[in-house]
């Protein structure tokens, strides 16, 4: 997908796609950001679930605490999938959340916080696919940023593929990566949107700044898109989610 979404509706319609096409390369953990401040992961995942519908009772869902956890169940009461929360118990415990008829699992809004115990889920899991919607799972404030964070990351964080992530930088520019694409900058000038770099891989904080400093296209192909400011449209739709 050559183009931005012009909506929140339209980008996880675009995280679907990505999200089918790398589990048809044989992808088994992935992961979907959407990056905008105060959005509510309820109605995101609702508008997500339809990427599971062959799945039907083989789709197990997690959140990240019991009381997240109850309210799915009663806004997707007619649902056949299980909804569990990832809990906080023994290793015992957790074991018995995942069942050999499972076939596919999806991890809503998980944080840091709950690494541990989506670790030793994952364990559990296997070769079975996963999908992370909107995880939080690194904060040096809680795992740290010493040698225990890099072993979190190097043993289980680094495994996750990024099928899909939007992420605007400021109100005229953003990141984007849509699997099996490259990670684009796009930058608005004069009423368009123009991808200005593609990268094999996630631009740290400075590349991304020089990049959109230089403003010059990076690439042969860059696209040039006639369109309204998507990160307007895009809070407009937040907003309605949010009423």
């Amino acid at each position: 997908m050559s183009e931005l979404p012009n909506s929140l509706e339209d980008a996880i319609a675009q995280s679907r796609v990505a999200v089918q096409a790398a589990l048809a390369d044989g992808c088994t953990r992935l992961q979907v950001e959407f990056l905008f401040p105060e959005l509510k992961f309820m109605p995101v995942a609702e508008q997500f679930l339809p990427l599971f519908t062959e799945y039907d009772s083989r789709l197990k869902i997690f959140f990240a605490d019991a009381g997240a956890a109850a309210l799915a169940r009663r806004n997707w009461a007619d649902t056949p999938f299980q909804i569990l929360d990832i809990g906080t118990g023994r290793a015992a415990s957790l074991q018995t959340k995942i069942q050999p008829e499972d076939e596919i699992f999806l991890f809503i809004a998980p944080t840091s916080v709950e690494v541990p115990q989506v670790e030793k889920l994952c364990q559990e899991i296997g070769a079975r696919p996963v999908v992370f919607l909107n995880p939080r799972l690194e904060d040096s404030g809680v795992v740290g940023i010493g040698y225990t964070a890099r072993k979190i990351r190097d043993r289980f964080i680094s495994t996750i593929e990024s099928a899909y992530y939007l992420r605007p930088v400021d109100d005229q520019s953003a990141l984007r990566r849509c699997y099996p694409g490259q990670w684009e900058v796009w930058l608005e000038t004069n009423g368009e949107y123009q991808r200005i770099a593609e990268l094999p891989t996630k631009p740290s904080g400075d590349e991304l700044d020089l990049i959109l400093i230089k403003g010059q296209p990076q690439t042969t192909d860059a696209t040039p898109q006639r369109k309204p400011s998507v990160f307007k449209s895009l809070q407009r739709f937040l907003k309605a989610l949010s009423s």
